[in-house]
């Protein structure tokens, strides 16, 4: 928590309310339940800044359980071939502190926040987390070699996004095409942005 969010909560009355939220819904760690719910997710929503504060938010997706709970305190997930701009690990290198935040739109309709610190790991310095050689090599194996480096999270907050305004979606069976370059099957200049600057 924040001392911003404790000094808006005095002035808007809002202080006991948020103290039985800190108290009943927020952890220092994820539980079981919340390193299962983590488990099923196929995508996760990130947010970095830069050394100066400046914000961006990005998606990440894979199959589920692409993000890893390694243990209570430690989550890592799988960077892939993008666009080669790499903004969030540009902002993980100047400034650690990261938001991921899960939904699950299809099945419980709920979230998960958490917020910790974020560094980045190469292919060949797994091994500097603990991992064993078979772990890693059954989680190179779960990626088909798609996975270019790894983001490590150290965990500081969990807690619950309430599903009161979270959309049902249904989804779709749609084979994804994961690395590709089609500009078609990645969308293509759906914006137009394209030679208009």
């Amino acid at each position: 928590m924040s001392q911003g969010e404790r000094s808006l909560q005095a002035r808007h009355g809002t202080k006991r309310r948020a103290d039985a939220f800190y108290k009943n819904q927020m952890l220092d760690h994820v539980n079981a339940d919340m390193a299962q719910f983590i488990a099923d997710q196929e995508m996760v929503f990130i947010s970095t800044a830069d050394a100066k504060g400046n914000c961006d938010n990005s998606f990440r997706a894979g199959d589920p359980g692409f993000v890893r709970v390694l243990d209570a305190h430690t989550l890592l997930y799988p960077e892939y071939r993008g666009n080669g701009v790499m903004a969030s690990l540009g902002n993980i290198s100047e400034n650690p502190h990261i938001g991921l935040m899960f939904i699950d739109f299809f099945t419980h309709h709920i979230g998960l926040h958490v917020n910790g610190s974020a560094a980045i790991i190469e292919n060949e310095d797994l091994h500097d987390l603990g991992l064993d050689a078979s772990t890693i090599e059954q989680m190179h194996r779960e990626e088909g070699g798609r996975a270019e480096r790894w983001v490590c999270i150290r965990v500081d907050e969990a807690y619950i996004h309430c599903s009161k305004h979270i959309p049902h979606l249904v989804k779709q069976s749609d084979a994804t095409d994961w690395g590709t370059d089609d500009e078609k099957k990645k969308g293509g200049d759906f914006f137009n942005v394209k030679g208009r600057k």
